[in-house]
């Protein structure tokens, strides 16, 4: 049987009798029950649309309340991981779930637990069109120090900005956003590398590393643009040594999660001119309270985790709805998209 990775690229790998393989895009195969003839259900019952209901209907399934004969369950909520875990205890029957975003990391536990008997699915990758063009926005910004001029209450006769035309930017993270990202750069004629776990190549980057390379390559970064998952292994990424590394000219884009950056190591790099800029749609602690010193930072632009909006990414969450629902009521194993690993976390 083979299963085929989020990426495109198929591995053969055997299930026990009686189930299908998956492969995840961290290369693990896990087997999965076939599906019962239970419907899908989808909550919190708040949060559906029509279009999440229509993409059901389009795989071929039913949408119907929790129950002990669920087989399919939607989360739409990804802030409330107790609230799935119930759902689970309410439904053993269940043995998909399809998450809302790309970032699972509030669900870690519950997946590692409940990884043995359930296919969960993520939205990673759905959302790469509206997300990495924020992060090229974000890019621009703050090259053209757009951070000050928005701040400003008088003419300013310092001429200031870096054109984004000829520059190195490395980008952290291999999936969706940051391939989608680097598409974007293409007409900027821009130098890339690309950190990830793996050293296998990235379509349009001109060299690939792995993590443990990360700290080479940052001395010679114009730009560093964070798209990595949030895992135990990545929490705190970048600290006061990457910062130190790094060029005073140097400008720090993240949208993936504000965990992967020590907060407190940032402010003081924008204070002490490690760095000349960050610009932020994620913040570790999130919300950023009001007050925290990064609001008054004149180095920092700050977007309250608005790279995509509920209208942006209702469509794009509903065709991976039909997909994966179409994969798991197909009984076929195969066209499963944004595949959880329970070891790796995402």
């Amino acid at each position: 049987m083979s299963g085929r990775t989020a990426e495109g690229g198929s591995t053969e790998v055997r299930a026990p009798r009686g189930h299908r393989a998956v492969v995840t895009d961290a290369g693990a195969a896990l087997p999965v029950a076939p599906p019962t003839a239970g419907p899908v259900a989808i909550l919190p019952a708040g949060g559906a649309t029509a279009l999440h209901e229509e993409a059901v209907a389009a795989a071929g399934g039913t949408v119907a309340p929790l129950g002990p004969d669920t087989a399919g369950l939607v989360w739409l909520d990804p802030r409330d991981p107790a609230g799935l875990a119930d759902a689970l205890d309410a439904a053993p029957s269940v043995g998909w779930v399809q998450l809302p975003f790309a970032g699972v990391d509030a669900f870690a536990s519950l997946i590692a637990s409940h990884g043995d008997r359930v296919l969960f699915t993520s939205a990673k990758g759905a959302y790469a069109e509206p997300v990495a063009e924020h992060a090229l926005a974000l890019t621009l910004g703050t090259l053209r120090v757009l951070q000050k001029r928005a701040r400003a209450r008088s003419w300013a006769t310092e001429p200031e900005g870096v054109s984004l035309y000829g520059r190195h930017v490395v980008v952290i993270g291999a999936g969706g956003i940051a391939q989608e990202y680097i598409r974007l750069l293409a007409p900027f004629e821009v130098s890339v590398t690309v950190v990830r776990r793996s050293a296998d190549p990235v379509p349009g980057a001109n060299r690939t590393v792995t993590t443990d390379a990360l700290d080479e390559v940052l001395p010679d970064a114009d730009v560093v643009m964070i798209a990595a998952a949030m895992t135990s292994g990545t929490s705190k990424l970048f600290g006061r040594r990457q910062f130190a590394l790094m060029k005073p000219s140097a400008r720090l884009v993240n949208i993936a999660r504000g965990g992967l950056v020590d907060t407190d190591a940032l402010v003081d790099a924008l204070r002490d001119g490690s760095i000349a800029a960050a610009a932020l749609d994620v913040t570790d602690p999130e919300p950023l309270p009001d007050g925290h010193p990064l609001w008054d930072e004149p180095g920092a632009i700050i977007t309250p985790h608005q790279a995509d909006t509920p209208e942006m990414v209702a469509p794009l969450l509903a065709e991976r709805v039909r997909r994966n629902a179409a994969a798991f009521l197909g009984g076929a194993g195969t066209g499963f998209v944004g595949v959880v690993d329970p070891a790796a976390g995402y």
